[in-house]
C-alpha cells in the first residue's frame, strides 16, 4: 500500500509516496533524483531522531496507510555529510503544516464528529 512522506532538511520539504515495504535504501534513491545527493552521503532519521538503517523498510519504522496519509504524510527527517565527511545537524522544525480538509471533502466519520 502506498504511504506519503514528507521528507525535511532545514528549508527544503520533499512530498513523495513509496509502498510501506520500500526499504530506506530505495527512499534515498528517490531522495537522490530530487536533490542529486548520493545515498551513502544521506542520512534518514525518525520524528523520534532514531537513525534509518538502509536494509530496513518503512513498515518496520511505523509508516503505513494509516498512519502515513496524502493529508498528514509521515515525516523523515533528513542530514546530508558535509565535505568534512561528517552529518549535519538534523533540524526537525516544521515550517508549515497543510490547511484542514474542506468540510465536503470530509469522510462521513470526521463530519459525524464535529457535529
Amino acid at each position: 500500500m502506498d504511504v506519503y512522506l514528507m521528507i525535511q532538511r532545514k528549508k527544503l520539504t520533499i512530498f513523495t509516496d513509496a509502498k510501506d515495504n520500500t526499504d530506506i535504501q530505495e527512499v534515498k534513491k528517490i531522495i537522490e533524483g530530487i536533490i542529486k545527493v548520493a545515498p551513502e552521503n544521506q542520512m534518514l532519521f525518525t520524528k523520534d531522531h532514531e537513525t534509518m538503517e538502509d536494509e530496513k523498510t518503512l513498515s518496520d519504522y511505523g509508516y503505513n496507510t494509516n498512519l502515513a496519509r496524502a493529508q498528514s504524510p509521515g515525516f523523515i527527517g533528513l542530514a546530508i555529510k558535509q565535505e568534512s565527511g561528517e552529518f549535519e545537524t538534523l533540524d526537525l522544525e516544521p515550517y508549515s503544516t497543510p490547511p484542514d480538509l474542506p468540510y465536503v471533502m470530509k469522510n462521513n466519520a470526521e463530519c459525524a464528529e464535529s457535529t
